[in-house]
């Protein structure tokens, strides 16, 4: 069956596949057809994330030089801002704690190939049009919060996709079919079972239902109850009729993808923000700063409004700029008054490992700024930070999901909105601030009264017993069970 055609047994329009098809050939008359080709592959240790949890990034190469076995899990991925290659992060981390051997397959990565060209160009737009949103608002509002919440919402839109997808199989030809597969974007969902793998789990991200996520053949793992329900009934998908719902052997609620170290160390770091406040240090506040680097302003009126605890020795501030020099820079030119109280910490992944490791036990001060030109120490490097911060400062992306005290700034995009409310119903967050002043009103709520951080760990200890944050190794349970 065509899956362009039909979606769980919805048929789709006549003209929507008529555009599926034309998009397709778009794609090929820009960037070529390479599905004959043959593409050898061979590994080498992931940057960073190599050393910490024994992952293999998958390459290309002349020969072909990869080995697997039983114990073997691949995690296809692309990055496109940094929330896809957080959830991989997770995923791999969970399994090697599981004792199976994780591998990196970033479709994005591989820049000669259709796949590779297509994704690239998907991403710039997609970065262009987060900027945009932020900049200004009528754009947002007309284009980017529909696009995001509805646009991407429709079934038609996973039409597209789905032939689309069908010219990035080229690369999958050396994996084993039977390998246990988790994709963390459905285009290496869709490419995998178009590809002929027979073991994968479609990581969905977000918590709000769309069309775009799926990957029929897969079987897809949501993070929510109300995504779960989303997701089954194919809410919303098309406004004109009611459409069949998914299987349910298509579909597993397995809670948060959030990373062994995290989970395992919830109790502990908790623990440590608590006796923190108790004791009267300052309160540490993460702010990172998404890949798109599209809340500039925001950033600035955060720093701005912290300034005066910092100096007063109430308040340390940890920026994570991710790969962003650029976004930094802008910073510093907008609020140069924290120069005396800063701290640069730029591609040394070593010394930040190491600053991270001494704040969790030790006395902290000033501001420290991270950035790291690669990609993987950049997006880890916020692990690392969270686990000794008593705040994360972050807009209500894939971050929203993590175990630790959140403030929640304006969206990016409508389909976030729904990570702040998840958030905010655990208690372990705030709701979605969504402008300056709103969300220096937070900044003083927590700063001033001690009891909404230790409510929140109280909360962050409650939904890991309930088991929330175990999404990570619930995924790799499919796609090995599957097997």
């Amino acid at each position: 069956m065509d899956s362009s055609k039909f979606v769980f047994e919805n048929e789709i329009s006549r003209k929507a596949y008529r555009k599926a098809i034309r998009t397709k050939a778009k794609f090929i008359k820009k960037f070529g057809d390479d599905t004959d080709a043959v593409y050898h592959l061979s590994f080498t240790e992931a940057p960073v994330i190599g050393e910490a949890f024994n992952v293999k990034n998958i390459v290309i190469s002349e020969k072909s030089n990869c080995k697997f076995n039983e114990k073997s899990l691949v995690i296809g991925n692309i990055r496109m801002g940094f929330g896809h290659y957080r959830i991989s992060m997770a995923i791999a981390s969970a399994a090697h704690s599981m004792g199976y051997e994780p591998y990196w397959f970033d479709l994005h990565s591989f820049k000669n190939t259709t796949c590779g060209k297509i994704i690239e160009q998907q991403n710039e737009l997609y970065s262009l049009g987060s900027r945009l949103s932020q900049r200004f608002s009528l754009f947002n509002k007309l284009v980017w919060e529909p696009l995001n919440s509805e646009g991407f919402r429709k079934l038609t839109y996973n039409s597209s996709d789905q032939k689309t997808s069908e010219l990035m199989t080229s690369v999958f030809r050396e994996l084993p079919k039977d390998i246990p597969f988790i994709a963390t974007h459905v285009w290496p969902a869709q490419a995998a079972v178009h590809a002929g793998l027979r073991n994968v789990v479609n990581a969905i991200p977000d918590n709000w239902p769309m069309g775009l996520h799926l990957s029929e053949g897969a079987i897809h793992t949501v993070q929510t109850p109300s995504s779960y329900l989303g997701y089954r009934a194919l809410r919303g998908m098309d406004k004109k009729a009611q459409l069949k719902p998914m299987p349910k052997e298509s579909i597993v609620y397995t809670g948060h993808y959030i990373d062994h170290e995290l989970v395992s160390n919830i109790e502990k770091d908790c623990e440590k923000r608590v006796n923190r406040l108790r004791a009267g240090k300052p309160v540490r506040w993460l702010l990172s700063v998404g890949g798109a680097g599209a809340q500039k302003d925001i950033f600035v009126a955060i720093i701005r409004k912290l300034l005066p605890a910092i100096k007063k020795g109430r308040a340390v501030l940890f920026i994570n700029v991710g790969d962003h020099a650029d976004v930094w820079r802008k910073l510093l030119s907008e609020v140069p008054n924290m120069k005396p109280f800063l701290r640069e910490h730029f591609d040394d992944f070593g010394d930040t490992k190491s600053f991270c490791e001494n704040a969790y036990d030790g006395e902290i001060k000033g501001i420290h700024a991270f950035c790291h030109d690669d990609i993987f120490a950049a997006v880890y490097s916020t692990n690392l930070l969270m686990r000794c911060s008593d705040v994360l400062i972050t807009k209500p992306s894939e971050l929203a999901f993590y175990p630790v005290p959140k403030l929640m700034i304006k969206r990016v995009g409508g389909h976030e909105a729904w990570g702040a409310i998840r958030s905010a119903e655990l208690g372990d967050g705030t709701y979605e601030c969504k402008t300056a002043a709103e969300t220096a009103a937070m900044i003083d709520l927590i700063q001033h009264d001690n009891d909404i951080i230790e409510k929140m760990c109280s909360n962050i200890l409650t939904a890991k017993k309930a088991g929330v944050y175990d999404g990570a190794y619930h995924a790799v349970e499919q796609a090995v069970g599957r097997k």
